[in-house]
C-alpha cells in the first residue's frame, strides 16, 4: 500500500466555476432591474407632491431665440411660465464677468446655461427640451399645426416669398410657425416681438396636449424623439406632454424677467430689479399659487388692480404698477388719490376672498386691508326688474402712503 503524500498537490473542484457563473448571472439580473425596471423619472416626479420644472429653449443659429421655464404642479394641474430674455445681465459664474445670459449658451453644455437660470430664478430645473427653429417647424407639422390669434393682418417679406398672417384665429403650419417667431418688422418693438413668441409658445404647449394621442404612436414617437434634444426618455416625453391636455392655456400668462436697461461695454443689458431678489420672490409666489387649492375659480383668475398715489412723490404709482404686473396682476388704472398726505398704505379688497387678498398684500408687505362688498345688482321695484350695476371696479385698489418705500411698506 502506497503512502499518501499531503501538501504536494491539490484537487480541482468543478463546482466553483458553476457557483461563480450563478453569482455573475444574479448580479447582472439585479443590475438590469435597477437600470431598466426602476420607475421612470417623469412618473416619479408627476406622482410626487412637488413642482416639476422644465427649461424649454427655441434655438436659432446656436443661440436661444426664446427660453422659457415651465413650472407644473401635477396635483392641481396648474402651471406657470417664465420668459428668460437673452439680454438679461448677470455676473456669470462660468466666465466670471458681467454679460448677457445667452453668452454662455451652448447646446452641448446645456448644464452651464441651466445652472445660471436656476440661480436667477432660485429653483432647481429637472428637465430640459431644446428645439432649433428648423426642428420646431417639423414638430409643428407633426402635430398638425399650432393655432394663434393675430389682432391685425401682417405681411412678412422673406427671400423669394411673402408670408401673410391674416387677422383672427389661424392655424400655422411648420414653415409659417418658423416665420411667425423669427420675423421682425423694421419698426418692431422688442416687447411686441417677445409677446408674440410667448403667445406662440402657449399655443404650442396647448397643441402638444391636444395631439398627444398622435405622439403615442410608436413610429410618430420615434420621429418626435429625433427632433428634440432633451434629458427625457421617449416614454417620459409622451407622459409629460400628456399633462398639457389638463392645462387651461387661455388663462395662462407668461411672466418675463423685468429689470433696468443699462449699457455695459457697448452692450445693452437688462439687469433684474433689486439685484435679482424680485424675480426670485415672484417665482416663490407663483409656486405658492400653483399648490394652493381654492374653491371656485379664484385659483385661476387674473386679478385686477387700481393703483393710486397718495403721496407727493411723482411717478410712484407708475413704478408700483410695473412691480405688480411683474407678479402677474392686471393693473387697469394708475392715478393720484384724492389727497397726497396718506401716512399709511391701504388696500381696498373687492376680491371676495381673504386668502387672495392676503396673497396680494404680501407682495408689498401691507397689513392694512379694508374689505369692500360690491352690490351685485340693484333692484328697481317700480318696474320689477333687476338693473345690473355697470360700474366696474378693480378687485383691489392700492392707495400708496408715505410708509411705502417703492418696494415694501415699512414695518409691514
Amino acid at each position: 500500500m502506497s503512502p499518501k503524500i499531503s501538501g504536494g498537490s491539490s484537487s480541482f473542484d468543478p463546482s466553483i466555476p458553476l457557483l461563480m457563473l450563478i453569482i455573475l448571472l444574479l448580479a447582472g439580473g439585479i443590475a438590469f432591474g435597477l437600470v431598466y425596471l426602476r420607475q421612470d423619472p417623469i412618473d416619479e416626479a408627476l406622482a410626487g407632491d412637488r413642482v416639476v420644472n422644465t427649461l424649454f429653449v427655441i434655438e436659432d443659429r446656436g443661440k436661444p431665440l426664446a427660453s422659457y421655464v415651465f413650472l407644473y404642479y401635477p396635483q392641481t394641474a396648474k402651471a406657470a411660465i417664465f420668459d428668460i430674455p437673452g439680454e438679461v445681465g448677470l455676473i456669470l459664474q462660468g466666465i466670471d464677468r458681467v454679460d448677457r445670459i445667452d453668452t454662455i449658451y451652448d447646446q452641448r453644455k446645456i448644464e452651464i446655461f441651466t445652472d445660471e437660470v436656476e440661480s436667477l430664478l432660485g429653483i432647481d430645473i429637472n428637465f430640459y427640451v431644446i428645439l432649433t427653429v428648423e426642428q420646431l417647424s417639423r414638430v409643428v407639422d407633426l402635430i398638425e399645426g399650432v393655432e394663434i390669434f393675430t389682432p391685425s393682418p401682417v405681411a412678412v417679406y422673406e427671400p423669394g416669398q411673402m408670408v401673410f398672417f391674416p387677422s383672427g384665429l389661424t392655424r400655422l403650419d411648420g414653415d409659417k410657425a418658423r416665420s411667425y417667431i423669427t420675423y421682425r418688422l423694421s419698426d418692431g418693438v422688442t416687447d411686441q416681438v417677445n409677446f408674440r413668441r410667448q403667445r406662440f409658445f402657449l399655443g404650442f404647449i396647448k397643441r402638444l396636449g391636444e395631439q398627444n394621442h398622435v405622439l403615442r404612436n410608436t413610429a410618430v414617437s420615434r420621429q418626435f424623439q429625433s427632433m428634440l434634444t432633451t434629458n427625457m426618455t421617449q416614454r417620459s416625453q409622451i407622459r409629460f406632454f400628456n399633462e398639457f391636455a389638463k392645462l387651461d392655456t387661455e388663462r395662462m400668462n407668461i411672466q418675463s424677467v423685468g429689470g433696468n436697461i443699462r449699457e455695459v461695454s457697448g452692450q445693452v443689458l437688462l439687469f433684474p430689479y433689486y439685484e435679482g431678489s424680485l424675480i426670485k420672490e415672484i417665482v416663490r409666489q407663483a409656486l405658492s399659487s400653483l399648490i394652493r387649492r381654492l374653491e371656485g375659480s379664484f385659483s385661476d383668475r387674473v386679478y385686477t388692480v387700481e393703483v393710486l398715489n397718495g403721496t407727493g412723490i411723482t411717478g410712484l404709482a407708475g413704478r408700483t404698477a410695473e412691480l405688480l404686473r411683474s407678479f402677474g396682476y392686471d393693473v387697469i388704472s394708475v392715478g393720484n388719490a384724492d389727497r397726497s398726505d396718506f401716512d399709511s398704505t391701504e388696500i381696498i379688497d373687492r376680491s371676495g376672498s381673504e386668502e387672495v387678498a392676503k396673497t396680494f398684500a404680501d407682495v408689498i408687505r401691507c397689513d392694512n386691508i379694508r374689505p369692500e362688498v360690491l352690490p351685485s345688482d340693484d333692484y328697481e321695484p317700480e318696474i320689477g326688474i333687476i338693473i345690473q350695476n355697470l360700474e366696474y371696479k378693480a378687485d383691489f385698489t392700492l392707495i400708496i402712503g408715505k410708509d411705502f418705500n417703492g418696494r415694501y411698506v415699512s414695518g409691514g
